[in-house]
């Protein structure tokens, strides 16, 4: 079984597409629905719904705000009902900003910080228990997706930077901290990738389309949600085994 945040669209839907179709049963967690203080549209329950019907029976959807430890726990022990937790996926993000940091909407950079970082956190908790009650010898995951942004100083973006940074120390404390217990923790660091956050920040920067972030990766392209969806995958699996602490940049070179 796993959980996986920010499902509805994106990276996450991506994730839950990938572990169905690879034979897992995945609990798909999603807001699917605006947040006021983020100034653009998020995924609806449509867009859930979706994700459930592409998954051919492997996925159930679950809506809550990863703000919302409570919400997080119901997914879990809705995953539970199904059988043993092996990995739990934080993939939710919002982006907000478009100004120096001291001019940005405090509410949206709040919006960000606890989304982006307390999400991970909020998933952590109530996931790491579940993940800690599988019987010994374990080999339960817990991953989250940080970003290039927590190595790169982009500008107008400050929170979002800050947050995606928390996500990278927070996972190296985590895996130090699940030393001995069969259980790990890794990150995910994307570049540029054809998501709906990255169409917001086309219009955070007044560019004309996201496509126009293409020319600041080597790959000289935007990278598929898939394609870290993959990377997701690999982690969870056995591939994964000998990794924890990590943040693994699939960037196509942009934080070279």
């Amino acid at each position: 079984m796993a959980v996986v945040t920010g499902a509805a669209r994106g990276i996450g839907a991506a994730t839950a597409l990938r572990l169905a179709a690879r034979g897992w049963s995945v609990v798909a967690v999603d807001v699917a629905s605006d947040v006021p203080a983020v100034g653009y549209p998020l995924a609806t329950p449509g867009d859930l719904e979706d994700v459930v019907r592409r998954g051919d029976g492997a996925i159930t959807a679950h809506i809550a705000d990863v703000r919302d430890r409570d919400g997080l726990a119901e997914a879990v022990s809705l995953a539970e009902h199904r059988g043993d937790l092996v990995a739990a996926v934080a993939a939710a993000g919002v982006i907000a900003g478009g100004g120096p940091h001291w001019e940005v909407d405090t509410a949206a950079e709040r919006a960000v910080l606890d989304i982006d970082l307390g999400g991970v956190m909020n998933l952590a908790r109530v996931a790491m228990p579940a993940l800690l009650r599988s019987p010994e010898p374990r080999s339960g995951r817990f991953l989250a997706v940080a970003s290039a942004a927590a190595t790169r100083g982009l500008p107008n973006l400050a929170a979002y930077c800050a947050a995606k940074a928390g996500v990278g120390g927070f996972i190296r404390a985590l895996a130090a901290e699940l030393r001995g217990t069969g259980v790990t923790a890794n990150a995910v660091s994307p570049g540029s990738t054809r998501t709906d956050i990255l169409a917001a920040s086309a219009e955070l920067y007044d560019l004309p389309s996201r496509d126009a972030f293409a020319s600041q990766q080597p790959i000289e392209r935007l990278i598929e949600p898939d394609e870290i969806a993959a990377v997701l995958e690999f982690l969870a699996g056995p591939g994964g085994d000998a990794m924890t602490g990590a943040v693994v940049p699939v960037d196509g070179g942009l934080s070279l």
